[in-house]
């Protein structure tokens, strides 16, 4: 993309500085961006059992991976906890949109805890994936990262062996016990085009292996993914709006970065370093799926304290989907 500015904004720029105004800055909101369905859904969940059944409600793990929305649902009456052994005897407990390993469900089964299941319908999916090939006696590769609370969640679904892989490189030292029954599901949030890399790396050591390609990576994700190639392509800096624990909006500043455009990953205004915008005529601005809208206005409003702005929103992929909720927070 030609950045290059021409001869009469040279000259309008020249005169602007002389007199001492400030250029106005373009800035470029991908579209889609933000919120997808199963966030939307999981958080409605907590939100209407804080209704419905009254605080404190028990959460195990943040429910979608954003310090905001988890900060403001902790102040409606929303706990937070890492183990089920930390909820208290009979209090509503709701699993996260990440999903939860079966040891979990177990433990909160035991107890006679008032379960409302949260995970993301296109989690569930995985998980069904998984069991399904497990139960052709096939071993399972997991394509995410280790560590990830969806990640734990989905090995903790399966019964048999499943092995993680990270990257390309981690396919060439993976040892199977049976390289003829193999099959792989993926982590939802993962970068689509580094997926495609470790499945072709998976198809090439092992001839017989069977998976999804990359359908299990939610169309959220890749939808957000494809707009920040789009606003790389018109843009000289890209801002992603969400928390650094969120997968997905680690993978949109990696792929801005990859784009050759300089990419930060920001919590929110307060966030905004002055350095970054010197020379920076036009920016793209986009949110993690865990991002509230909320954050992305508040970028705007910071951006306004170097100067002037001038917003244009980017076409996209219009989203229409909304998953269905659990029956003990539904209306139906």
């Amino acid at each position: 993309m030609d950045m290059s500015l021409t001869s009469t904004e040279l000259t309008q720029a020249g005169s602007d500085a002389a007199a001492g105004v400030v250029p106005t800055m373009k800035v470029v909101l991908a579209q889609p961006r933000g919120f997808c369905a199963g966030v939307e859904r999981a958080i409605e969940i907590v939100e209407r059992a804080l209704v419905k059944f009254g605080p404190p409600i028990y959460v195990r793990h943040e429910i979608v991976h954003n310090r905001h929305v988890v900060e403001d649902l902790r102040a409606r009456g929303a706990v937070f906890v890492d183990e089920i052994s930390e909820v208290p005897d009979g209090a509503i407990t709701v699993f996260s949109a990440h999903g939860v390993a079966r040891k979990v469900q177990k433990a909160a089964s035991d107890r006679s805890l008032p379960v409302i299941d949260a995970t993301c319908p296109l989690v569930a999916k995985v998980h069904s994936e998984g069991r399904r090939y497990a139960g052709q006696g096939r071993e399972i590769i997991l394509i995410g990262h280790a560590g990830h609370a969806e990640v734990e969640g989905t090995i903790g679904q399966i019964d048999g062996q499943v092995y993680l892989v990270q990257t390309v490189e981690d396919v060439a030292t993976l040892t199977v016990e049976n390289p003829a029954m193999l099959s792989y599901i993926t982590q939802t949030t993962l970068s689509v085009d580094d997926t495609r890399g470790i499945i072709a790396a998976l198809t090439a050591r092992f001839p017989t292996i069977t998976g999804p390609d990359v359908r299990d990576i939610c169309y959220a994700t890749q939808n957000r993914q494809e707009a920040v190639r789009h606003l790389a392509e018109q843009v000289e800096l890209i801002l992603v709006v969400g928390s650094r624990n969120s997968s997905n909006s680690n993978r949109l500043r990696e792929i801005g970065a990859e784009l050759g455009r300089p990419s930060y990953l920001i919590d929110d205004a307060d966030h905004l370093d002055a350095a970054w915008f010197e020379g920076i005529s036009v920016v793209g601005v986009t949110a993690g799926a865990s991002a509230p809208e909320v954050l992305v206005r508040g970028v705007l409003e910071g951006l306004k304290r170097f100067g002037p702005i001038e917003v244009e929103m980017l076409a996209g992929t219009p989203e229409d989907v909304r998953f269905k909720l659990p029956s003990e927070v539904s209306d139906d």
